[in-house]
């Protein structure tokens, strides 16, 4: 819609050249060509140093220089579009009485004969005379949806700029389809520009139609996934009044099963004679199988190696199986090698479209330095989501393990009821430069064998925040809280007891190297506290530093009470960023503490928080 003035024009000659200019191309001789030397933007008036910036920005021309365009035939071809792009430009920033000139070696680009092309064009010169800045004279949108806010820049006496105008007449389409009219549009314009007084008149009139309710939601062939499902897992509210917001909605719900490569809801053409409207669902499946793996090492911690394998749509109904194996320790001097085989399943739209259900099947071996462990479990759960940063998830589980540690060899035989709730306002996952996230975790869990009833309490909240517009400079912020209630330290499963040292908590100590010491056995503790920060610089290219100090504090109680001991590091990283995520490099040393000595290295794919 182009939302433009008539009186203004563009040379006729334009058009013509336009016409023949892959002719002249193919028919002109090849001759040695060179990038044009130089171009040179002169622009008057009192404006003439933004203007400037502002036209050299959208110069197609200039950007023809930047990339070195050899060819006269490509130069010519972007002095003629220079022509219309300055001219859109000079539109949007209000003033509509301009005139452009764009020479070529002297000569007027438009009066240049397509099928005689200078053999090499050495000099462009592009002089632009924007005349006087517009104003709204009338301003008019109408009719206007119940409730609509008038559209800021877009009233009588303001600055006349183009952008203004679609921006208030795509904002007044938009609150007529969010009032239920889906089909409202532009039923017409009379748009007036008079250059004796420098005004803009702008009169529009659109055509709300009617209010549309939801029809059905159609499913064109093509998918594996079933059409029932597909139906369910979108969650489109047939019957209801039609919203954008409800369509978008049932978009995200089908892109977040990750069984689509590509989602497209297209609205019916036709409103039915009830003012239903139908919507299609056009579905591109991604690959059903997919396998992956990752890797980090520690010059204290070893080797960590992990895989999985996963089926995105294993019955039909877009439900996702993932099998993941991780081996951990290999050559380090953490105690010994950890193994851990998982297994999960994930059913979308089980108890609405926001509501999956889930299980997962897990069996384990940990050799850490405190205690050694074989452990198996089962979980089933349900995973709600709220909201784009807001979601809940929810289990009931039974696990049992056998532990040897300074308390000796005992089993444990736990019910479960694992609840997490997550926060994330993150611009960015892999590496954000902006917002937050708080994650709680709560496991309760009651004894039928070996162990006090009680419960465990993990808190992990980040922050970040760019020093600069362009996030060249971020500082990050961790903070992290845990407790064991109700039971003792010698009746708790050791594994859910805390310690810190290593890449996830304090780099620069040895790992776990912090816990407590009760009856002379040295042990996890009931209370942990974490704390972390970093300043992360980019530098040229994909590489970044960064500067991070850790601290860590273990207690023997359920919450801090300073009876505990503190433990710090500090270090500095390196960072090359890739598309799946920066690699990291940290080096790392102690600062307070006696729980180590010397110099610890991690690497591994993603920040550190």
């Amino acid at each position: 819609m182009p939302l433009l003035p008539n009186t203004v024009r563009v040379a006729g000659p334009i058009q013509r050249a336009l016409t023949v200019l892959a002719l002249a191309a193919w028919l002109s001789p090849a001759l040695p060509a060179r990038a044009f030397e130089t171009m040179t933007l002169q622009v008057s008036g009192p404006e003439k140093d933004a203007l400037t910036e502002t036209l050299n920005a959208a110069s197609i021309l200039r950007a023809a220089q930047a990339e070195g365009t050899t060819q006269p035939q490509d130069v010519l071809s972007a002095a003629l579009s220079d022509y219309r792009r300055l001219t859109e430009t000079l539109y949007a920033q209000g003033y509509y009485g301009g005139t452009i000139s764009i020479r070529l070696d002297g000569q007027e680009a438009a009066r240049i004969p397509p099928l005689q092309t200078p053999a090499r064009i050495g000099t462009v010169t592009v002089q632009v005379d924007p005349g006087r800045p517009f104003r709204f004279g009338q301003a008019e949108i109408a009719p206007r949806a119940p409730g609509s806010t008038p559209p800021r820049g877009f009233a009588t006496g303001q600055r006349a700029r183009s952008t203004a105008v679609r921006d208030a007449v795509d904002g007044a389409v938009t609150e007529w389809r969010g009032a239920g009219h889906a089909k409202a549009q532009v039923a017409g314009q009379d748009i007036t520009a008079n250059h004796a007084n420098a005004r803009l008149d702008a009169q529009v009139r659109l055509a709300p139609g009617p209010e549309v309710q939801f029809g059905r939601l159609l499913v064109a062939p093509g998918s594996a996934v079933t059409p029932r499902r597909v139906r369910k897992i979108a969650g489109l509210p047939e019957g209801t009044r039609y919203s954008p917001d409800s369509v978008e909605r049932a978009a995200t719900r089908l892109r977040r099963t990750g069984a689509f490569r590509s989602v497209q809801l297209a609205e019916g053409e036709v409103v039915g004679p009830d003012n239903r409207m139908d919507v299609t669902a056009k579905l591109v499946d991604e690959k059903p199988r997919r396998i992956g793996g990752g890797a980090e090492i520690s010059s204290f911690e070893g080797l960590r190696l992990s895989g999985f394998w996963m089926h995105r749509n294993l019955l039909g109904g877009a439900e996702r199986l993932r099998v993941e194996g991780e081996v951990a320790g290999i050559g380090g001097q953490t105690g010994g090698t950890d193994y851990r085989l998982s297994v999960r399943g994930e059913r979308p739209a089980s108890y609405g479209p926001d509501t999956s259900f889930w299980f997962k099947g897990e069996i384990e071996r940990l050799d850490e330095p405190d205690y050694f462990t074989d452990r198996a479990s089962i979980t089933v759960g349900a995973h709600r989501i709220f909201s784009d940063t807001l979601s809940a998830e929810v289990g009931i589980g039974l696990e049992t393990e056998e532990t040897t540690d300074g308390f000796g060899t005992r089993d444990f035989t736990l019910a479960t009821l694992p609840v997490t709730v997550t926060w994330d306002r993150r611009d960015d996952i892999l590496d954000p430069t902006s917002g937050s996230l708080l994650r709680v975790e709560t496991t309760p869990f009651i004894a039928i064998e070996g162990a006090d009833t009680g419960g465990r309490v993990m808190l992990d909240a980040r922050a970040y925040h760019a020093l600069d517009s362009e996030a060249r400079f971020v500082m990050a912020g961790r903070l992290q809280f845990g407790s064991i209630l109700g039971a003792d330290i010698d009746r708790t499963p050791p594994r859910f007891l805390f310690h810190s040292g290593g890449g996830g908590t304090v780099r620069g100590q040895p790992y776990e190297s912090l816990g407590v010491n009760v009856g002379g056995t040295q042990t996890g503790g009931r209370s942990f506290l974490g704390l972390s920060g970093e300043l992360r610089a980019k530098l040229g290219g994909n590489f970044g530093l960064v500067g991070f100090a850790d601290a860590g504090y273990v207690g023997a109680e359920e919450f801090y009470d300073g009876s505990g001991d503190w433990h710090a590091g500090a270090g500095i990283g390196l960072r090359y960023d890739t598309v799946v995520g920066p690699i990291r490099l940290d080096v790392a040393a102690p600062v307070s503490g006696n729980t180590g000595d010397g110099v610890q290295i991690y690497i591994g794919i993603g920040q550190a928080f």
